[in-house]
């Protein structure tokens, strides 16, 4: 394929974009931000036409400097895109993409191919990558230069704005089932489970033929997690001894597994302690420090190669899941980051490009 753009498409020289111009500052809402033009595109990259992009916790750890590595600056953010091909870069071969499909952008927007980690998928672990919204401009824009071999298919009637969190949050969940083994009629624990990653990932558990305790706190949750299929509920804030009271929600020997999407040290403690004997304890958070027992297998888990972003997808396309999203504006950015750190969002904020 040789291509550029497709004449049905009108590409903007200049386009609106949120943008970081310093670190642990305000995102600037901006009108005339450049959009990569289709002769400037590199063999194997794409221009994608955004619709909607989710925005995640990493979002905000990035902008603060979290994880003790600075992004690029300036810096578009965002890494949960969906939108339109509207240009693939000349010299471009064997693509898995075309001009007018619909794709969704995630955190990792492309990877070498030849490495080690690379050959075994294991994509995410690889030590450089091209990340949207951290190493690369990402989805806080109209318009967003991706790869066309990494970008993900969004099957026909899915709605944009409801996917738009697969691609980072559920992806994250997904994997981590996956990876821990868990098999039909086991049980799972699922701490935060009425948050942005929690409640996607009861309904991939649920969908999966798993058993799952949901721990969360508050009425809203509650109900919102027995109504995605979670068996049991436990309330950490009324619960007098979390560890009995989960292995007593299972009949006595605990979960076979627990899904931990939090970087609270609480939570990590906690299931060393109610999963059985040789259970698996899964990482998606960065814990410090903690104890393990009992034979437990500890195994850490981000994000999701292609095939797992496939899967992903394909089981919210089936109406196994379904994110609980708000959707706001792109200008809304800076106050959708504000509620975050306050802990004030209930499942996940999509913005409208």
């Amino acid at each position: 394929m040789s291509t550029t753009a497709s004449p049905k498409f009108t590409i903007p020289k200049t386009q609106r974009a949120a943008v970081l111009h310093t670190l642990k500052s305000p995102y600037t809402l901006e009108t005339n931000w450049p959009v990569t033009q289709p002769s400037e595109l590199k063999p194997g990259q794409c221009l994608v036409k955004l619709e909607y992009t989710g925005v995640c916790h990493s979002d905000l750890h990035i902008r603060n400097v979290d994880w003790g590595r600075e992004p690029i600056i300036p810096l578009v953010g965002g890494h949960e895109g969906v939108g339109v091909v509207v240009a693939i870069g000349e010299g471009t071969y064997g693509s898995a993409v075309k001009i007018g499909d619909r794709v969704g952008l995630k955190w990792i927007a492309d990877i070498c191919g030849t490495c080690e980690m690379c050959r075994t998928s294991q994509d995410s672990c690889m030590l450089e990558l091209p990340n949207h919204g951290f190493q690369m401009h990402g989805t806080f824009q109209e318009y967003a230069v991706s790869y066309a071999n990494y970008v993900t298919k969004i099957p026909e009637g899915v709605d944009s704005a409801s996917i738009a969190p697969i691609l980072c949050a559920g992806l994250t969940v997904y994997k981590a089932i996956k990876t821990s083994g868990a098999r039909i009629g086991q049980w799972v624990a699922i701490p935060g489970a009425g948050g942005g990653l929690g409640h996607l990932a009861v309904q991939y558990a649920v969908a999966q033929g798993l058993r799952v305790i949901a721990i969360d706190t508050g009425e809203k949750k509650k109900k919102l997690t027995l109504n995605l299929g979670a068996e049991k509920w436990i309330d950490f804030k009324e619960s007098k001894d979390l560890v009995a009271d989960v292995q007593a929600a299972t009949g006595g020997p605990g979960p076979q597994v627990a899904i931990v999407a939090t970087a609270d040290q609480r939570p990590f403690t906690q299931a060393a302690m109610y999963l059985r004997n040789a259970g698996t304890l899964m990482v998606v958070g960065m814990p410090g420090g903690g104890a393990m027992l009992n034979s437990l297998k500890v195994i850490g888990s981000a994000i999701g190669n292609r095939q797992d972003a496939d899967e992903a997808v394909a089981i919210t396309a089936l109406g196994k899941v379904k994110c609980q999203y708000e959707t706001r504006k792109l200008e809304d950015l800076n106050t959708v980051f504000q509620e975050m750190e306050e802990g004030k969002i209930s499942g996940r904020v999509v913005l409208k490009i």
